[in-house]
């Protein structure tokens, strides 16, 4: 499958930009996103929400707006892009451009994007609603802040839950095999055999 990356914003998010069978997809839209997309040349026809935590949503809006493509993601997402008070209510001064979602995406062994077929996991814990995409045919998971080379996602923001999320991630992700890509929401790719026999936090042992 082909892909490129993009990272933005001063957490240095990922993006990932696939191109399905029927136009091109685009997971999570950090800061920059939108023009990146631009610059590219492609006509994006999707945007998908591994989840909405601040740092994956500032250019969904603008993304919406240019290029005029649905949005879908996880029904407690919703409110992450759509509420411009849903961060102050836990303290945050953080301010979004909000934007309602087209569609709802809940975990499914098997939905179509644009032709591309993705099985989508729930794996909360790092955030309430966190989806991971994987595409078993091309051995590739979109896996938000999940899992990481050598890490997990934090646990300590609200609604994080560390049990869970270790939980999701042995029974939800190391079963989909070793030889696995993952694409993260932060740092390089990494493989799940790899994060299965060294993850300090996850490793089975």
């Amino acid at each position: 499958m082909r892909y490129e990356t993009f990272c933005g914003g001063i957490f240095e998010t990922n993006c990932y930009l696939l191109e399905a069978p029927e136009g091109w997809i685009l997971f999570d839209a950090p800061d920059g996103a939108c023009d990146w997309v631009g610059s590219r040349g492609v006509d994006l026809k999707l945007l998908l929400l591994t989840h909405g935590h601040f740092d994956h949503i500032p250019d969904v809006a603008k993304i919406k707006r240019r290029f005029g493509c649905p949005i879908g993601c996880h029904p407690q997402t919703a409110p992450m892009i759509s509420d411009p008070e849903f961060f102050r209510s836990f303290g945050f001064e953080l301010e979004i451009e909000p934007v309602q979602p087209e569609f709802f995406i809940e975990e499914t062994p098997a939905e179509r994007f644009l032709g591309l077929e993705m099985q989508v996991l729930e794996v909360p814990g790092h955030c309430p609603g966190s989806l991971s995409f994987f595409s078993r045919k091309d051995q590739l998971l979109i896996g938000g802040d999940v899992l990481f080379a050598g890490g997990v996602g934090r646990w300590d923001l609200p609604g994080g839950d560390a049990d869970l999320l270790f939980d999701g991630i042995r029974k939800k992700l190391f079963p989909l095999g070793d030889n696995v890509t993952v694409l993260p929401g932060h740092g390089p790719p990494t493989k799940i055999g790899t994060e299965r026999l060294t993850n300090p936090f996850v490793a089975k042992i």
